[in-house]
């Protein structure tokens, strides 16, 4: 025995797609900020990690070559040797090039003010401008925290 269905009892109606697209709106709308929230989240994750080991690699460095990078020289030093370091460098000291901050930036570098402190690397967070909060803050390590900008 076969059972038919007439033509308007088959498929869905306008009214229950319009409820469904509506039910899936309002679970965007409220997981939707949460995501975005935890992908910046983990942007400034990503960060902080890549500079420790940005760090790790000019620690190495500095013990080869008896001193840090100078401001002028950054951190292109650790892929090619400037002149007067070329005997006692022994890199390069990163397996691949260097790596842009997750916002698509240089990181950036200040070598240690003083003897006996460490040198500063990080970013200026996802706006690019110092200071900010959230994903906007600042990311730096080392003894000068604040990294200002060089004069």
């Amino acid at each position: 025995m076969k059972i038919t269905k007439n033509r308007s009892e088959k498929g869905f109606t306008l009214v229950e797609i319009i409820i469904v697209l509506a039910i899936i709106g309002l679970i965007m709308a409220l997981v939707g900020p949460r995501l975005i929230a935890q992908f910046d989240k983990s942007k400034s994750v990503t960060a902080k990690a890549q500079a420790k080991s940005i760090e790790s690699a000019v620690i190495s460095l500095q013990i080869d070559i008896g001193r840090y990078p100078t401001n002028a020289e950054g951190l292109a030093l650790l892929h090619k040797p400037s002149a007067d370091v070329v005997e006692s460098w022994q890199g390069p000291y990163l397996s691949s090039d260097l790596p842009e901050d997750p916002w698509g930036r240089p990181y950036i570098y200040r070598e240690p003010e003083s003897e006996g402190l460490r040198p500063t690397i990080g970013t200026l967070g996802s706006d690019g401008v110092q200071g900010g909060t959230g994903a906007a803050k600042d990311i730096f390590i080392g003894d000068n925290k604040n990294a200002p900008k060089p004069s």
